[in-house]
């Protein structure tokens, strides 16, 4: 009985493809709108998570500025930090496992006819350790280095790419300025971060050195630094804030004028945004699925009606009324569920596309293609149902007076 069933239902929609096709639209729509914007979803909130875990699994930040507004607050009136501000961590605070205090400028990098702007940082070797930057080739700064002996640098991939093509880099030397450095290394590359910013677009020289011949000052204006395997990152930034508020002279119930971010809180709050972005994103999607559920709800209506005689005769040869509506209840199924095939197919096609111009992975769910798929089945009966039970309904005698 189910194969005659649906044989009959296929032979109802063949006979009117061009309307079958038209009526499925919504539901093809509704799918492959909700199947690419979830995947492109998924694939910007991994792109995200991937780019902060790339500064560090276990990384601090502090910056000055009153926790709340922006990071560094005016430079005029934010007072940065001092060499000794990180030492004191360095020594005082358990459980960190590398402390980087950190100057940076936008300088123009010249080699020979070649130049690049590019971001310059004065840091030391801890710099590489909290956030597990590793050397291709070359070395690291020597401890004569890192005192302001000679002008030494390393540099990221982008820049080596810009100033040295093919090159090999270690050895040949930039022009910073009035600073002549020798590159003594390149650093592995790390690509895009969190929020786009090319990582490999550095040139990574001793602290020292920048105050020295770049910056003409003492500042630091921000401490990069990470905390052990076994370490607590919560008791790590507590007790460095703690530390910071003495060392600042921050009396009892004033402010802090700086702030300690947590890596992996930014990570787990972009996360969660970017999913709840998502999961809008898919619920107003999906109400494309509803609209193609009244529009196939619509034109089973209408195919009723040009079908009463046809129903009439097969009621009266004795055809149950359950047949009759099982039938029609078959057609907008059918109907929903090649919508949902062909609209999950359009989907993953836009998703590989849309990824593709955001520069994001693209990460596949088969449970969101499951549910788009059984949701589009679920809109057949469920708007497939009425128009059914009224064609199962029909009084055959009536039905076969019908013109």
């Amino acid at each position: 009985m189910f194969v005659e069933t649906l044989f009959l239902a296929f032979r109802a929609i063949r006979l009117n493809a061009l309307r079958s096709v038209l009526t499925a639209l919504g539901i093809i729509i509704g799918v492959a709108a909700v199947t690419a914007l979830v995947t492109i979803g998924n694939g910007t909130t991994q792109s995200v998570v991937s780019g902060i875990s790339s500064l560090g699994s276990k990384l601090l930040t502090i910056r000055p500025g009153a926790p709340g507004g922006p990071p560094g607050g005016a430079r005029s009136t934010t007072r940065l930090f001092t060499v000794g501000d990180s030492e004191a961590i360095a020594g005082q605070i358990s459980g960190v496992a590398a402390v980087a205090p950190i100057s940076t400028a936008r300088l123009t990098a010249v080699v020979g006819n070649e130049n690049w702007a590019t971001t310059v940082a004065g840091t030391g070797n801890g710099y590489f350790d909290a956030q597990q930057w590793t050397i291709a080739a070359g070395r690291t700064f020597t401890d004569s280095e890192g005192r302001g002996g000679s002008a030494a640098c390393i540099i990221g991939e982008t820049v080596r790419a810009h100033l040295f093509g093919g090159a090999d880099p270690v050895g040949q030397t930039i022009r910073l300025q009035k600073l002549a450095c020798n590159v003594i290394g390149l650093l592995a590359a790390k690509g895009a971060g969190a929020f786009g910013m090319d990582q490999d677009d550095v040139i990574v020289v001793p602290l020292r050195i920048f105050q020295q011949r770049i910056a003409g000052n003492t500042d630091v204006e921000f401490i990069n630094l990470s905390a052990s395997a076994e370490a607590d990152t919560a008791t790590v930034r507590s007790d460095i804030e703690a530390l910071l508020r003495e060392r600042r002279h921050i009396g009892a119930g004033a402010p802090d004028d700086f702030q300690v971010i947590d890596m992996r809180q930014i990570t787990s709050m972009l996360s969660t945004i970017t999913t709840v972005l998502t999961g809008l994103l898919g619920a107003v999607a999906a109400v494309s699925l509803l609209v193609g559920g009244i529009g196939i709800m619509n034109i089973m209506l209408v195919s009723i009606t040009e079908r009463t005689r046809e129903i009439g005769i097969r009621l009266a040869i004795g055809a149950l009324r359950r047949q009759v509506l099982a039938q029609f209840l078959v057609e907008a199924v059918v109907l929903s569920l090649f919508g949902g095939l062909v609209g999950v197919a359009l989907g993953l096609g836009l998703a590989a596309i849309g990824v593709r111009l955001l520069n994001v992975p693209f990460v596949l769910d088969p449970l969101i293609i499951l549910v788009a798929f059984g949701f589009s089945g679920l809109v057949g009966v469920v708007f497939g149902y009425f128009p059914a039970r009224r064609a199962a309904a029909l009084n055959p005698i009536e039905a076969l007076r019908h013109e």
